[in-house]
């Protein structure tokens, strides 16, 4: 096959491979869109259901709050009529009785005129004129009105009629351009279509991803909910970044419904992140995610486990399998011999070898030895930290006197500055600049100014104490700004570089 054929091969080889790669990612945005349009006519059912159920409860609550407003006006009706009854029965009853004795008077006072006899005229006068008749009140007690009672529900009626579904508030938008991402906090901005006097409050949602773009309906992580935001703007702090991305939407509420979120925005969220890598830790330290303590008895139970495993052949030393990885080493060495002797030193599993990057250790302040720094993966297996040409660190000594020296290629430099309960690493590949800082106050301890020839890893160490370390942070602005100023000053540590 000539030439010019091969080439021409190799190129539609090329094009069919980037066509076959295009295709596969359009196959699964559509598979994305299809389980999210399923998605959404599950939810577009149940949300239907439960509007419905929520009307029906809706009038049946206002039916029951009528039928009770009815059953108290009846009753209130029932009890005016009751009392007016027994006023008006009771009026009646004594003008019959008062009736009845004035006939038996009347009657007795016309025998009386007919009778040619005087004597019982003065009698027959005191009874006549103390008749009940005379006494009686000829106006009813109670009147037959019953029309202060009467009602109009000619309005009320109107403003049933006039029930209808809530307005939706409106679908925020959120300003990228006003989003930001510093110091491991995130302030989230966003606006409305026209203003609304009924917005309640509002409801921010985020969640961490590994993805660009639109979420997916298959996230690793869930939705974290932000409730009773009153303005239209929040920041987030306090925040670890391990992973690349977080996504962020928002949605209004009155006092009775909530909106539509938004489109979702997803901002980068850069930061270093490693983990402690337990297979190149010292026999004596025990490692348990990002914190290290020292064990004393470690050294003994490792003794047994490398007569059991040990190996002489080199392509299972675990130096050699670090070197074979730019990036992340393995997590699991089976002789856990990587560091020996007095180096007891525990690398991360991640190297830099581009950029800024920042992390923080808080250690044990009554440990014997403690240093933190940066280190070659060439670093010996015996080689303590600062003491060769391959490690840079801070160095804590409470052996016999307490002192805080910065170390590198077997030269220390003693640090005149108080001892932090946290330390923060800054790292600026590049530029060749090591320094750090009391990560509280972000004071400058240290500065190391070099040029790494090769990529550098996080190292730490600790005799006879513990640690813990902080990773997914950015290079605080601070950090930054300081560095900037110093950038192009002469380093007074140049005789440890």
């Amino acid at each position: 096959m000539q030439q010019d054929d091969l080439e021409t091969l190799i190129w539609h080889l090329e094009s069919l491979r980037k066509i076959t790669n295009t295709l596969a990612l359009k196959n699964e945005e559509i598979t994305n869109f299809i389980c999210s349009l399923k998605q959404s006519l599950d939810n577009l059912e149940m949300n239907s259901n439960r509007v419905q159920e929520d009307l029906e409860s809706e009038f049946s609550s206002l039916h029951t709050v009528l039928d009770e407003l009815k059953e108290n006006m009846m009753t209130r009706i029932k009890q005016e009529r009751a009392s007016r009854t027994y006023e008006l029965q009771s009026q009646l009853s004594s003008c019959s009785k008062a009736l009845e004795s004035s006939e038996e008077l009347l009657e007795l006072a016309n025998q009386t005129l007919c009778s040619s006899e005087t004597d019982g005229f003065t009698q027959v006068t005191h009874h006549v004129t103390m008749a009940p008749a005379f006494r009686l009140s000829l106006k009813a007690k109670a009147s037959d009105n019953m029309s202060h009672l009467m009602v109009d529900f000619s309005q009320e009626r109107e403003m049933l009629r006039g029930i209808k579904f809530l307005p939706v508030p409106a679908t925020p938008e959120i300003q990228m351009s006003e989003c930001q991402v510093c110091d491991n906090t995130v302030a989230i901005s966003w606006t409305l279509p026209e203003p609304d006097s009924k917005i309640d409050h509002y409801i921010l949602e985020h969640r961490r991803t590994n993805h660009e773009g639109p979420p997916r309906i298959r996230e690793e992580y869930p939705w974290m909910v932000v409730e009773g935001i009153r303005e239209m703007e929040h920041t987030l702090t306090g925040l670890r970044f391990d992973t690349r991305y977080m996504t962020f939407r928002v949605r209004a509420c009155n006092k009775a419904v909530a909106g539509e979120f938004s489109e979702p925005v997803t901002l980068e969220t850069h930061a270093f992140l490693f983990k402690l890598d337990s297979g190149s830790a010292h026999q004596n330290l025990r490692v348990e995610d990002l914190n290290v303590e020292w064990d004393s008895s470690g050294g003994k139970i490792q003794d047994i486990r490398k007569d059991k495993n040990r190996t002489n052949s080199p392509l299972h030393s675990p130096a050699r399998t670090a070197l074979m990885s730019p990036k992340r080493a393995p997590t699991a060495r089976p002789g856990r011999d990587r560091f020996t002797a007095e180096s007891y030193t525990v690398l991360a599993d991640t190297v830099i070898d581009a950029g800024q990057q920042y992390w923080e250790v808080r250690f044990d302040k009554e440990s014997k030895a403690f240093a933190v720094g940066v280190a070659l993966r060439s670093l010996g297996r015996f080689d303590q930290l600062g003491k060769s040409s391959a490690s840079w660190c801070i160095h804590l000594n409470n052996w016999l006197q307490q002192s805080l020296t910065a170390k590198h290629n077997n030269k220390a430099r003693t640090l005149d500055c108080p001892i932090p309960d946290r330390i923060g690493v800054y790292c600026n590949y590049e530029e060749g600049t090591l320094s750090f800082y009391n990560a509280k106050t972000k004071q400058l301890m240290h500065t190391f100014r070099t040029k790494f020839q090769q990529p550098i890893i996080p190292a730490f160490m600790v005799w006879n104490g513990s640690f813990s370390v902080q990773t997914g942070l950015q290079v605080p602005s601070v950090v930054q700004s300081g560095q900037r100023k110093n950038s192009g000053t002469s380093s007074s540590n140049a005789s440890l570089t």
